[in-house]
């Protein structure tokens, strides 16, 4: 028993404790009782409760919990990762790994297909969006704990066999597995003969040399202004997105600068290579999640008066994060500094040393925002997200269209939607108001829940009558709230109509043509990007927003 607990404390213990100091660096020297003292006793604790325990217990289930537990206090970026948490990690930040080419998530003992990519894997197999895979070779979902996404990874043209549901009935697939590259640019066009597109989905490696691809094809082929997408983008590499500002900004421009309490963490972001150009008329679309190196990127082209951003004012995330090796193959991404655009604004919105009474950090109030001056004397402000030049109401989603997403209302009536239209052909589905009228029916009949604030609230009450034992005496009171708050919803639901209409069909696009056949359709109807053309159009409008 003995050695085996020694075992145990060399195998989980002692990397905590060697992570633990690798982590204080010298600045936290004057604290190096403290830390030492919490390390012992936390050893002890971790010792004695797998000695005593009435049952066998999992040290490194355990130690995982404890470990990211402990970190989720401090803010959502800070990070642990265990040995498979590492490999995907690594897959995010290369582009590259061997897969089915899909974007899935788990429910339910479920892995749910929400977008297969065109040509990859997962839609050579025939699998499409909703389909539900419950087994995986002879791994029954149900029952598996673990990362079940690593049973569809492997060599190349392995062949992986996956049982799942479509539409209540039972199939099979053999899916045989091949290299995926996940673009960072998954799609660039022209507007029209003098305007061009490009999307920017994420910040990996790649981000910057695809982008710089997309600028110069466009600019071959007639572009004289540019659309920069970064809707949607949650960031990624802080270089790439120097690189990618780098495309339009002279070189030695300081593009981003990164404040800490530890002195090797403060440093200044510069651009180091000659520009691709430094004229070209540029719009940049963000909105509320366009995030981190998105803002980065949206930010130093407002502060240099190199862009016009149009859009909503974007997520808010100034924090700056690095992975950091420990033993055993495992990680730990941690918040190192906060991120300064050129004019000297921090725009994170949320502050993580301040919490309300259940516990979420608290939003910077805009009366608290500061206003600094971009390079030509035009005020913008910290505190909550890159604000844009001119913002678009519509690209700030409704509080119950983020419902519809959130609880995939939307994608699964995309989902049967789609198997009662199969063959479209080329055209784009139209989504009439009987449709919609349709839609509304479906969300009664599968009971569909909003998990808006209050109705949160609502049923915290009810739990907590439960609880008293009081819930018969405000059984009629609650259920009448209950309609009421049903009858809201409705009427919000045909409030915000037009709104649900495009999200339906953005959905659908994506079910007939791929993420492709999106990007086009934004090409002449989105909104968003009609405004950004007519901004950069109008050469005296553009020119009046950056005082040129």
């Amino acid at each position: 028993m003995f050695n085996t607990l020694l075992k145990i404390k060399k195998r989980y213990i002692l990397p905590v404790v060697f992570s633990g100091f690798i982590l204080v660096g010298s600045s936290f020297k004057e604290d190096f009782f403290e830390i030492a003292k919490q390390i012992e006793i936390f050893t002890n604790l971790f010792k004695t409760v797998n000695m005593n325990y009435v049952d066998e217990t999992n040290p490194g289930e355990m130690m995982d919990k404890a470990i990211k537990s402990m970190l989720a206090d401090l803010d959502p970026y800070t990070n642990y990762f265990n040995e498979a948490d590492v490999v995907k990690f690594k897959i995010n930040n290369t582009g590259e790994y061997t897969g089915i080419g899909a974007l899935i998530t788990r429910k339910e003992g479920k892995i749910i297909i929400k977008e297969p990519y065109k040509d990859y894997p997962a839609d050579k197999a025939g699998l499409k969006a909703g389909d539900e895979i419950f087994q995986i070779g002879d791994v029954n979902l149900k029952d598996y704990k673990e990362d079940a996404s690593a049973l569809m990874r492997g060599a190349k043209n392995a062949k992986v066999e996956v049982k799942f549901n479509r539409q209540g009935k039972t199939q099979t697939a053999t899916i045989v597995l091949d290299e995926v590259e996940v673009k960072a640019v998954p799609f660039y066009g022209k507007v029209d003969e003098k305007t061009g597109y490009i999307v920017l989905s994420q910040f990996n490696r790649k981000a910057s040399f695809e982008t710089q691809a997309a600028l110069l094809d466009l600019k071959s082929k007639g572009a004289e202004r540019i659309i920069l997408d970064l809707r949607g983008n949650p960031g990624g590499l802080l270089n790439e997105a120097v690189n990618i500002c780098n495309l339009f900004v002279p070189k030695g421009e300081i593009i981003v600068t990164t404040k800490s309490k530890i002195e090797k963490h403060n440093q200044t972001y510069k651009t180091t290579r000659e520009p691709i150009d430094l004229d070209i008329p540029l719009v940049v679309l963000v909105d509320g999640k366009s995030a981190s190196a998105s803002e980065i990127v949206s930010g130093a082209l407002q502060d240099l008066d190199r862009a016009v951003v149009v859009g909503s004012r974007s997520f808010g995330k100034g924090l700056v994060q690095r992975p950091l090796d420990l033993t055993y193959g495992t990680q730990v991404k941690v918040t190192i500094s906060r991120y300064y655009t050129p004019s000297g604004r921090c725009i994170q919105a949320l502050d993580y040393s301040k919490k309300d009474a259940e516990g979420k950090a608290i939003k910077t109030d805009a009366k608290n925002f500061n206003a600094f001056k971009t390079k030509k004397g035009r005020t913008v402000y910290d505190g909550g997200g890159i604000q844009p030049d001119v913002e678009l109401a519509e690209t700030k989603l409704s509080a119950i269209a983020e419902a519809l997403q959130k609880n995939d209302a939307l994608f699964n009536y995309a989902t049967a939607y789609f198997y009662k239209n199969p063959n479209p052909g080329n055209t784009i589905p139209t989504i009439t108001d009987a449709d919609f009228n349709d839609f509304k029916a479906f969300l009664k009949k599968e009971n569909f829940s909003f998990d808006t604030e209050t109705e949160k609230q609502l049923k915290k009450t009810l739990e907590a009558a439960q609880n008293e034992k009081i819930d018969e005496n405000i059984k009629t009171e609650y259920q009448n709230l209950l309609t009421a708050l049903r009858k809201s919803e409705d009427i919000q639901l045909d409030k915000n109509k037009n709104e649900i209409k495009e999200l339906l069909l953005d959905e659908l696009i994506k079910r007939y043509q791929y993420k492709e056949g999106l990007y086009q359709y934004y090409i002449q109807n989105n909104s968003e990007v009609k405004k950004a053309t007519s901004i950069l159009a109008n050469a005296s409008e553009y020119n009046k927003i950056l005082l040129k």
